[in-house]
């Protein structure tokens, strides 16, 4: 029987340490090759809401699975199916909005870990969402922060996010009035916007930081001025393949210049430090976070584990012929 993990589950099960560790060890496997993902696709109908799909498989593990999800005006809604890879046994269905807000976060706070300047006290973020959340939490375990600065269109929702986050922290967590105050003299910077324009400018940045954009999937969308792109010195992505399609940050900043689409890096082969990272405290290092669905897997198989270790979620019998 498959198991079926509610919200509520994932809820319950699921810590940032854990899928720190679990997102780490699946960038190793894509460097050694035990892993393999393909990216996101979309269908579209005429007058009709988004369907996302993306699909991955970690030979390590034994877990294979997608993330499907729609986008409507009505919101979003994630599930993860979840396989074995010796058998093609359905061993679990897991709704996945909290767990893909986790596993998001996990890679920027692995980013965070492998390009950001060691002595790093200062964040600066703009959006405060849900996605926001996630983040600080993951870029607070890796480094010893001492403040942070959140700008939000929305004043009331700014407050309400600085409250909730210093609560949850420990740290203090001041309002930005605007995006340029949460930025300059930030040690790291965090974009986690819905922006379809540039939230974040190069003119705002200085030497030694680094900066994890996360909010801009679509060719359209943007989060980071050409300025910003063209300030990096090292620029590393999830998945160049995946990047070439969807990060807007990048497509439009190397408009005419497919040359510099050569000198992006895969955050994998850093964290496996088989490409170098950071070379200098004084340079301006780039995550541009798309998502990948070998995150996905790797989360939601710690997530079934751990569910089956405490006993939790439903059972529901599917394909039970083939058994």
């Amino acid at each position: 029987m498959a198991l079926l993990l509610s919200e509520s589950d994932v809820r319950a099960l699921l810590t940032m340490p854990i899928a720190l560790d679990a997102v780490e060890q699946s960038f190793l496997r894509l460097a050694d090759g035990t892993a393999d993902f393909h990216p996101r696709q979309r269908l579209h109908p005429p007058n009709g809401a988004y369907l996302h799909y993306m699909a991955a498989a970690d030979s390590v593990s034994g877990y294979m699975g997608m993330k499907l999800y729609t986008s409507a005006r009505g919101g979003l809604r994630f599930v993860v199916p979840l396989f074995r890879t010796a058998t093609g046994e359905l061993v679990a269905l897991i709704e996945a909005d909290y767990l893909g807000q986790m596993r998001t976060g996990a890679a920027t706070g692995i980013a965070t870990k492998f390009l950001a300047r060691q002595e790093a006290r200062i964040v600066g973020i703009v959006g405060t969402g849900l996605q926001a959340r996630t983040q600080l939490e993951a870029v607070a375990a890796v480094r010893k922060l001492e403040r942070i600065r959140a700008f939000g269109r929305n004043p009331e929702r700014r407050a309400q996010f600085c409250r909730e986050m210093s609560g949850k922290l420990g740290l203090p967590v001041e309002p930005a009035a605007s995006a340029e105050e949460a930025v300059r003299g930030a040690d790291i910077v965090i974009a986690a916007t819905t922006a379809t324009a540039s939230v974040v400018l190069g003119k705002w940045l200085a030497p030694g930081m680094h900066v994890n954009a996360i909010g801009a999937n679509f060719p359209q969308k943007r989060e980071l001025d050409d300025e910003a792109i063209s300030r990096a010195a090292l620029i590393a992505v999830d998945s160049i393949e995946q990047s070439r399609q969807e990060a807007g940050d990048l497509i439009q900043a190397f408009v005419g210049d497919e040359l510099r689409w050569s000198s992006v890096r895969e955050i994998a082969g850093i964290v496996a430090r088989r490409i170098r990272g950071r070379s200098s405290d004084d340079e301006i290092t780039l995550f541009k976070s798309n998502g990948i669905a070998i995150w996905d897997v790797a989360v939601a198989a710690r997530v079934f584990e751990l569910a089956q270790e405490k006993q939790l979620g439903t059972r529901i019998p599917l394909w039970e012929h083939c058994g």
